[in-house]
């Protein structure tokens, strides 16, 4: 099992920066990914971004693509999203995931989440 405490969520304003942090421990199995969704209501779960553990490769999709940036702390297990110039569109829950196997944007590989941060923009 492995378990995933996302952090770093609050409200900002347009054009602001924000750190999202996700701890994890517990078991994983080499190689495996740790990628940040997210989901605004109403709206289907979106993957913003992952990176495989160890070998630092990283993927980005969406509207964040250019903005956001995920990096790791191998000897924290932690995964961070940095976000900036967050806009109005951007809030939504974010979520960490963790996939066994190589890297990967598609959601029903991700076995493991974490509960989420929220994260609000004004304008």
């Amino acid at each position: 099992q492995v378990q995933l405490v996302d952090s770093g969520g609050g409200l900002v304003q347009a054009g602001d920066s924000l750190r999202l942090s996700c701890a994890a421990s517990g078991r994983t199995f080499s190689p495996y990914v740790m990628g940040w969704f997210r989901q605004a209501p109403g709206k289907e779960r979106e993957f913003v971004a992952a990176i495989g553990w160890g070998g630092g490769s990283t993927s980005s999709a969406g509207s964040g693509k250019g903005r956001f940036t995920i990096s790791g702390d191998n000897a924290k297990n932690t995964v961070y999203l940095d976000m900036r110039s967050l806009k109005p569109a951007d809030p939504a829950v974010y979520s960490c995931a963790v996939a066994n196997g190589p890297l990967t944007v598609l959601t029903g590989r991700y076995d493991y989440w974490g509960q989420g941060t929220q994260v609000t923009v004004s304008s």
